[in-house]
C-alpha cells in the first residue's frame, strides 16, 4: 500500500518524515529546490489492513498552491470598467514555482491508494490541504473523499506526531469554504478599491512610492506605476486605529486641574506617607480651594483614622500563551514588531522547539502531560559559561517536594476563556540548549515563551495590602501599601511587576494624626501617548480585525505601503500615519464611509459571516453575494466623490 503525505513546509515534511521513519527516511528531489520527497515504510495508519507496513512518500508545499486573479487580457489594469470586476469570472493562478510543487503532488499521487494532509491546523490550512487533494486528483482520479485523510496535530513531538498518523481525521469543508469565501471579497473589495484610489490620487502622489518592500505590486496593478494606493478590507481598519489615535493627540487641549494632599509622619521608620484625596482632581479651582479651606478652619492639622484594612492578596499567574499575547507581549517586554516575533515563533515550531504558534486557546487539556515539559526545561542545565539558566534551576524547583506536604510546587495552568478546538496553547516542546541553530531573535522569543510555560505552571503570588483611610474635617484620604510575602511565579517571569511598597504607619482605628503637610496642588491633563504595536495589537484583536496568525501582516503592511511609519522615542517605538495615511481615513470619513472603511465594524461582521459559514449556518455563495453587494454601493458612492478625496488629501498635506 503506498501512502502520499503532503505538509504545509519542506521543514514539517522533513521533520515528520524522520519520526514516521524512524530516522530512517531517505530524500530526493521534487523538481522545486526548496522541497524535498521523503521516502520511509510506516505500520500505523488505520486505513492499512491489520497494520500492514506502507510506502509512504512525505513531501510539501510552500503555503498556498493556487491563487485567483482575474484574466488580465480582459479586466487588467485598463482594459475594463473597474465596477465590472465585481462580477467578472475568476481564474486560478499559479507562479512557475507553485507549478513545479504541483507537477511534484500530482507525479507522486499517481500510484498512491491514500492521500494524507500534514498542513497546520487552522482554518487557512484546511484550505491549503484542501489544494493539495485537487492536484492529487489530477494525477490520480482514484483519490476520492474515503482515500483523503487529515493528520490532526499541533507540535513536533515524537509521540505527538505518532498520535495524528494513527488517529487522523478528514478535511473540514466547511473551514474550505470560509476561507474561499475570504479570499473571493479580498480579492474584489482589494482590486476594485485599488484601482479607483490609485487612479484618483495618483497626480498627488507622483513622487512617493508606495511600491512593496520587494517590489511587489497589489493584485490588480499595473506593473508599470509605482504609485498604486492600495486597499485592504483589514488594512485599512488597522490604518484606522492608528489615525484615531493620532488627531485624539493632535486635537487634544490640557486643562488644569486641582486636587489636595496629605502627608504625614511616619514614626516607625521617619520617613512620610502621602495620602491621596479620594475625589481625585477637580477642574474648578474655586471648589477645590473652598474644600481646602473649609477643612483647615474645621480640623486645623489634625486627621482622623476611620478605616483600617489588612488583607491577603494575590498576583495571578499568566493564564496560557495565545498567538496575539506572545505577539502583544513581545512587543512590550522584548521590543520586537509582532511580524518579528511570529516569524521567530513559526521557526522554533518547525525546527521542533515549540508548540504551533497560531492559537487562540488559553486552556491546556487536563490529560496533557505538562509535567514532563517542566521536566525538560530542568534538563537544561549545561551553558557554555557552565552552571544553569535562570528558568532551568526554576523549572527544577517546582519538580521539587514541597516542605509541608508530599505535593508537588507544580500547579496545573490556570484556564482562560477561549479554546479553539485545534491547538493547545504556545509552549516548549524541548529545552533549547547553547548549541541550538537559533538566531538571537528566535532565542529571545524561545526564553519568553518557556518562562511564560513556567509561570503559568506555578503558584500565584501572595502579599499582605493594608489600606489606610483619614478624614480631615469631611474629605477622605487614603494610601495603601503593599508586603509580597511568596513572589512563587515571580521568580520566573520578570515582566510582572509586583513590588512592596513603603511601610505605612501603624495606626489605631478613631486615632487622631498630626498632619505634616496639607497641600492644595495643580496638575494638568496629558494627551494620549502615540500608539505602540502592542496597543494596536489588542485593538486589533478586541475588534475582530485579523486573525491571530495575521495581525502581525496587516501591521507590517500599512507600513510598507507608507501609510504609517514606525518613530522610535527613547525605549519605546511609536506608531505614526503619514500624510497619505491620515487623509485615505479623513477622505472616506467626508464622504460618510468611517464606518465601512476606516472603523472595524464592516471586517467584523464579515469575520462573523465566516464564521457562520464554519458553523454550517450560512453558505459561500450567500455570503459573497450579500457581501460583495455592499462593496458595490461603497465604489460607486466613492466614486461619485472622488474630488472630495482630493480636497482632503490637500487639506491633511498642508495641516502635517
Amino acid at each position: 500500500m503506498k501512502v502520499l503525505c503532503v505538509a504545509e513546509k519542506n521543514s514539517i515534511a522533513k521533520a515528520v518524515s524522520q519520526i514516521l521513519g524512524g530516522g530512517r527516511s531517505t530524500s530526493r528531489d521534487s523538481g522545486y529546490m526548496y522541497v524535498k520527497n521523503y521516502d520511509f515504510m510506516f505500520s500505523g495508519f488505520p486505513f492499512a489492513r491489520n497494520g500492514a507496513n506502507c510506502e509512504v512518500t512525505m513531501t510539501s508545499v510552500a503555503g498556498h498552491l493556487t491563487g485567483i486573479d482575474f484574466s488580465h487580457d480582459s479586466h487588467g489594469w485598463g482594459k475594463c470598467a473597474i465596477q465590472e470586476l465585481f462580477d467578472a469570472p475568476l481564474n486560478e493562478i499559479m507562479n512557475n514555482n507553485q507549478k513545479k510543487i504541483a507537477s511534484n503532488i500530482k507525479r507522486e499521487a499517481r500510484n498512491a491508494d491514500y492521500l494524507m494532509i500534514w498542513t497546520d491546523c487552522d482554518r487557512e490550512g484546511e484550505y491549503i490541504g484542501w489544494e493539495i487533494w485537487q492536484e492529487a486528483k489530477r494525477g490520480n482520479r482514484l483519490i476520492q473523499n474515503d482515500q483523503v485523510y487529515r493528520a490532526v496535530f499541533s507540535h513536533l513531538e515524537r509521540q505527538h506526531i505518532l498520535n495524528a498518523a494513527r488517529n487522523p481525521s478528514r478535511l473540514d469543508m466547511k473551514s474550505v469554504h470560509a476561507v474561499g469565501t475570504r479570499i473571493e471579497i479580498d480579492l474584489r473589495a482589494g482590486v476594485t478599491f485599488t484601482r479607483l484610489l490609485t487612479e484618483t490620487l495618483r497626480n498627488k502622489l507622483r513622487n512617493q512610492a508606495t511600491m512593496t518592500k520587494d517590489g511587489a505590486k497589489h493584485r490588480g496593478g499595473n506593473k508599470n506605476d509605482s504609485q498604486v494606493v492600495s486597499y485592504g478590507t483589514c488594512q485599512f481598519p488597522t490604518l484606522g486605529f492608528v489615525v484615531d489615535r493620532f488627531e485624539r493627540i493632535r486635537n487634544f487641549v490640557p486643562e488644569e486641574f486641582w486636587y489636595i494632599q496629605l502627608v504625614v509622619e511616619n514614626k516607625d521608620n521617619g520617613g512620610t506617607t502621602t495620602f491621596q484625596w479620594d475625589r481625585g482632581h477637580l477642574f474648578d479651582r474655586l471648589s477645590v480651594l473652598t474644600f481646602y479651606e473649609t477643612c483647615i478652619e474645621t480640623a486645623g492639622n489634625v486627621a482622623q483614622v476611620v478605616d483600617l484594612k489588612s488583607k491577603p492578596t494575590t498576583k495571578y499567574r499568566p493564564l496560557p500563551l495565545t498567538t496575539v499575547e506572545l505577539q502583544k507581549n513581545c512587543a512590550r517586554y522584548l521590543r520586537l514588531n509582532a511580524k518579528q516575533s511570529l516569524d521567530a515563533a513559526e521557526k522554533l515550531y518547525q525546527k521542533g522547539f515549540i508548540s504551533y504558534p497560531r492559537t487562540e486557546t488559553d486552556t491546556f487539556p487536563h490529560a496533557m502531560d505538562l509535567k514532563s515539559l517542566v521536566e525538560k526545561q530542568a534538563q537544561l542545565d549545561q551553558l557554555a559559561a557552565g552552571g544553569r539558566t535562570a528558568w532551568a534551576s526554576y523549572a527544577a524547583s517546582l519538580l521539587q517536594p514541597e516542605n509541608t506536604s508530599n505535593n508537588n510546587k507544580f500547579k496545573f495552568p490556570r484556564s482562560g476563556s477561549h479554546d479553539d478546538k485545534a491547538h493547545p496553547p504556545i509552549h516548549p516542546i524541548v529545552s533549547l540548549g547553547p548549541e541550538a541553530n537559533v538566531s538571537p531573535v528566535e532565542r529571545r522569543v524561545y526564553e519568553y515563551v518557556a518562562r511564560h510555560f513556567l509561570a503559568c505552571c506555578s503558584e500565584d503570588a501572595k502579599g499582605q495590602s493594608t489600606t489606610l483611610v483619614l478624614d480631615w474635617a469631611v474629605e477622605r484620604f487614603s494610601a495603601s501599601g503593599l508586603v509580597v510575602l511568596e513572589r512563587n511565579f515571580l521568580d520566573v517571569y520578570p515582566w510582572a511587576r509586583w513590588e512592596t511598597t513603603k511601610q505605612l504607619p501603624r495606626l489605631e482605628m478613631n486615632a487622631l494624626v498630626d498632619i505634616a503637610k496639607a497641600e492644595m496642588k495643580a496638575g494638568t491633563t496629558a494627551p494620549p501617548k502615540p500608539m505602540t504595536e502592542s496597543e494596536l495589537i489588542l485593538l486589533m484583536d478586541t475588534n475582530g480585525i485579523g486573525t491571530d496568525a495575521t495581525i502581525a501582516e496587516h501591521i507590517d503592511k500599512i507600513q510598507v505601503r507608507n501609510y504609517v511609519r514606525s518613530e522610535k522615542v527613547g525605549k519605546e517605538t511609536y506608531l505614526q500615519p503619514t500624510t497619505l495615511g491620515v487623509s485615505l481615513v479623513h477622505g472616506f470619513e467626508a464622504i460618510g464611509l468611517e464606518d465601512s472603511f476606516a472603523k472595524p465594524f464592516q471586517r467584523r461582521e464579515m469575520e462573523q459571516d465566516l464564521k457562520k459559514i464554519c458553523e454550517g449556518h450560512a453558505s459561500k455563495t450567500d455570503v459573497v453575494k450579500d457581501i460583495v453587494e455592499k462593496y458595490r454601493k461603497y465604489w460607486h458612492k466613492t466614486n461619485a466623490c472622488k474630488n472630495t478625496l482630493l480636497q482632503v488629501y490637500d487639506r491633511v498635506k498642508a495641516s502635517m
